[in-house]
């Protein structure tokens, strides 16, 4: 059985038109593969209103490999780096010559975007 979150994720919609659609907590993967194939009108219809934007990402630490699954903010930079916030941020390389760092906290739940850019 999968999760809604997750037949959020597959289908490629916000969890909370998961939810406001009726989607099961918890679906099978011929339920997905059939919503995916055969998709009702609000899903068509999302999927016709696609912006060409990314409705999740998938964040990965540059340190140790941990992924997670995050819907994008309009306010996140272009990261250099992902980092989860346990690390020290020593363990990353050190900024090109000429760079400042800066450190963006509250990406995903657990990450620290990593933005080299020119001071």
């Amino acid at each position: 059985m999968i999760s809604r979150r997750d037949a959020a994720l597959r289908l490629d919609i916000p969890l909370e038109m998961a939810t406001r659609h009726g989607l099961p907590t918890r679906m099978t993967e011929a339920e997905i593969a059939d919503l995916d194939k055969n998709p009702p009108p609000w899903l068509a219809q999302s999927r016709a209103n696609r912006t060409g934007k990314p409705v999740w990402v998938q964040l990965t630490c540059d340190i140790c490999g941990y992924t997670e699954a995050a819907r994008p903010k309009k306010w996140w930079p272009e990261f250099s780096y992902l980092s989860c916030d346990d690390h020290d941020l020593l363990e990353l390389p050190e900024p090109a010559a000429g760079l400042a760092r800066e450190e963006v906290y509250g990406i995903g739940s657990r990450f620290v975007g990593i933005v080299d850019r020119t001071p």
